[in-house]
């Protein structure tokens, strides 16, 4: 029996949908049931009821639920205690990151840093794209989250957090709103809302609308997605925004786009000579991804 395995399991089990546990895990569909098979197999019972809508857990699932979850929280503590004879019981950690990051509640996982390794002073800022990464490659910071950019030093490590499709926001009255997709030569002439250059998704934005052959103005510059989801509901102007943002407001229409679909990647940037410090914040920041961070206290 393997860790990936437990981890395969308790996602499902969580989950109650293979289809979603797949996405959490980052796996394929594929992957994941054939791990969960393997592992049904090696125990000699099935571990789930399979059903077209849902997954249960059957009698021997729910026995080794608790104790899948005893297994990796012990593996999380034994990476603790190598962490901390790593060096981690002081120093400093300096963060950096966008503003609003989308894919990880920061906070949390800073708590869950800091409640691990007190002694560890933790330094933490927020800026542009291309300003944090030359904040890691100068040695400022030991670690930044961006949005992917064309060309990052080759001294620099590059971790893929999350990829998800930009969407149209748009005011309810505009005409867009009643469409189920929409491409992007068609918003040539019309006033946008956008973040400031180099700040958050803009140069995905600028990228995809240059490609297309979209010449267009940005009527409205914010530098925080509250301020930008509230000049487009006024209609002020429509954004290309991630997809994550439809969670934020009720009171702006998101309208897929057609084509050939610009994609937001956000990335964890490191120095080539990662820190201890790094390395364990890293690893908590997949944890939560995975769903499997414990919250402090």
């Amino acid at each position: 029996m393997e860790l990936r395995q437990l981890e395969h399991f308790l996602a499902v089990a969580e989950e109650c949908h293979f289809t979603r546990a797949a996405k959490r895990l980052r796996i394929a569909q594929s992957g994941l049931s054939a791990s969960i098979r393997a592992l049904e197999v090696e125990l000699g019972a099935p571990l789930f009821l399979r059903t077209t809508r849902q997954v249960e857990l059957t009698q021997a699932g729910q026995a080794l639920l608790p104790e899948a979850r005893k297994a990796l929280c012990s593996v999380e503590s034994a990476r603790d205690a190598v962490a901390a004879v790593r060096g981690l019981r002081r120093g400093t950690l300096s963060v950096g990151s966008l503003q609003c990051l989308h894919v990880v509640h920061l906070p949390a996982v800073l708590a869950r840093f800091h409640e691990i390794h007190p002694g560890v002073e933790l330094r933490m800022r927020q800026s542009g794209n291309a300003e944090l990464v030359e904040e890691v490659r100068a040695g400022r910071l030991d670690l930044a989250f961006v949005t992917r950019q064309p060309k990052i030093a080759d001294d620099l490590r590059v971790s893929t957090l999350a990829s998800e499709p930009l969407v149209l926001a748009c005011a309810p009255e505009s005409p867009f709103a009643r469409r189920e997709s929409v491409g992007l030569a068609e918003l040539a002439g019309q006033p946008f809302v956008d973040f400031n250059p180099d700040w958050g998704t803009r140069d995905e934005a600028d990228r995809a609308l240059a490609a297309a052959g979209v010449e267009r103005r940005v009527a409205v510059e914010v530098n925080d997605v509250h301020s930008l989801l509230d000049f487009v509901a006024f209609g002020l102007g429509v954004a290309l925004v991630p997809q994550s943002f439809t969670v934020k407001t009720d009171r702006v229409h998101f309208v897929g786009l057609s084509g050939d679909v610009p994609v937001a990647e956000t990335v964890a940037v490191t120095g080539d000579d990662v820190g201890a410090a790094a390395v364990v914040l890293l690893d908590l920041v997949f944890q939560a991804r995975a769903g499997r961070l414990r919250a402090a206290g």
